[in-house]
């Protein structure tokens, strides 16, 4: 007998992704972008802890953005040079993308491991909304670079919360019609 895991409540689930970048822009507005990137190390760590604490495990994507955070921000605070946290977005989204290609070409479909408890598609679907995920997340490297190279550190912190996150959730909002398209029945 299997043993399901336990899912976080929808709402500390955001909470505890969203939250650290609210931690992080408020952060910055009052004590700039040095205590803005100890305050997201803390709060990613913290965040980890709490899902951990709740459920007993941890989705592979929150560690990873979590140790890119914890070098990322390290280096920031240790050479006083808020370039590596600039480009921490870029790197986790490339990685991302680039990762969920490579399961592409290796036929290993990793969105659909990581969601199939909350999506059931058939092999196209998920191959399409895989393609249509790393395609996003690559376009977000490519828009993060543009942002902080070209617009004020205040400015690039209120982007990454008041622009990513809604296309975020803008995008994985147009996906729905792919998901009924591609709705497989549900294995028991």
């Amino acid at each position: 007998m299997t043993e399901e895991k336990k899912q976080l409540n929808p709402m500390l689930k955001l909470a505890l992704d969203i939250g650290p970048l609210l931690l992080f822009f408020v952060a910055n507005s009052k004590f700039g972008i040095y205590a803005a990137t100890g305050a997201f190390m803390v709060a990613v760590l913290l965040a980890l802890a709490v899902s951990y604490a709740m459920t007993k495990h941890i989705a592979i994507m929150p560690v990873v953005t979590a140790v890119i955070v914890l070098v990322f921000g390290g280096l920031t605070l240790i050479l006083h040079d808020d370039l590596f946290i600039k480009l921490k977005p870029t790197i986790i989204y490339v990685l991302f993308g680039g990762t969920l290609i490579a399961g592409i070409l290796f036929d290993k479909p990793f969105l659909s491991i990581m969601f199939d408890q909350m999506f059931h598609l058939t092999p196209e679907g998920w191959r399409k909304l895989t393609w249509r995920w790393a395609i996003f997340f690559l376009s977000l490297a490519v828009l993060n670079e543009i942002v902080w190279r070209t617009q004020t550190t205040d400015f690039w912190v209120s982007f990454k919360l008041f622009g990513v996150v809604p296309l975020t959730m803008l995008f994985g909002a147009l996906q729905y019609p792919l998901l009924l398209k591609y709705a497989a029945e549900k294995k028991d």
